[in-house]
């Protein structure tokens, strides 16, 4: 009897996957006896120490009359930035993310400005300078988003490795079934989205008080995931 003439498995070995990861596309296989193929679906995972801390500081004034805020805000603006270069971060490595008036609705002709940059740094450095500015006036800071110096090298790692599960799967489950594992037919593969912490601390420091240790901060690790979807041949 032909026992295997038609033989359509698909192996799934899971690890876990950042929530926004999907899997690799699988397309519809037809089913038959003329369709000798065998599918697996592999994950893969690399993580490493952060090479680099992009610290998100920013500040909001007190509700004021809109040329109030808008001076106040400058004047907190620019001491941030000249603390921070201060500091040595390069200028390079400061971007604005936003900057505006705010009017309250709730209180006829108040507003307050709002600034947020991105400050690079070596994770080293994270704690003192997130200390810097928050001394120097941000009052809502705290989110640092932990990476690598070269992203497309760590996501190359876990493709890799998710091929070469793909393949060894592949390898074992057609040994396991009695049959020959032949040449690769298709193949596709999901890279997940970095997820970054959102949490963001407010004023935990005040501009003028007496100067205190920075809050301890450890490095988050930084992990790729990858999913491989491949179909072989069996003879």
């Amino acid at each position: 009897m032909n026992a295997f003439r038609a033989i359509a498995v698909i192996a799934v070995f899971a690890s876990a996957l950042a929530a926004v990861a999907q899997q690799a596309t699988q397309p519809q296989l037809k089913i038959d006896s003329s369709n000798r193929t065998l599918s697996v679906t592999a994950n893969g995972s690399v993580s490493v120490e952060p090479e680099v801390a992009i610290l998100h500081v920013g500040f909001d004034t007190q509700l004021e009359d809109a040329k109030s805020a808008y001076s106040d805000g400058a004047r907190t603006s620019n001491a941030i930035i000249a603390a921070l270069k201060q500091a040595g971060v390069a200028e390079s490595d400061i971007r604005s993310e936003s900057q505006y008036l705010d009017r309250d609705f709730t209180k006829p002709h108040k507003f307050k400005l709002s600034q947020k940059w991105t400050v690079k740094t070596t994770p080293e450095r994270a704690a003192e300078i997130l200390d810097i500015a928050v001394s120097s006036g941000a009052t809502s800071s705290g989110q640092i988003d932990w990476t690598v110096k070269d992203e497309h090298a760590l996501e190359a790692q876990a493709l890799d490795h998710a091929a070469a599960r793909a393949k060894e799967n592949a390898e074992g489950l057609a040994k396991g079934m009695g049959v020959r594992l032949g040449a690769l037919i298709y193949a596709s593969n999901q890279l997940s989205a970095p997820v970054y912490p959102r949490a963001v601390m407010s004023s935990f420091a005040v501009a003028g008080q007496p100067a205190s240790a920075p809050v301890a901060i450890e490095p988050n690790k930084v992990t790729r995931e990858a999913a491989v979807y491949a179909v072989f041949a069996i003879e």
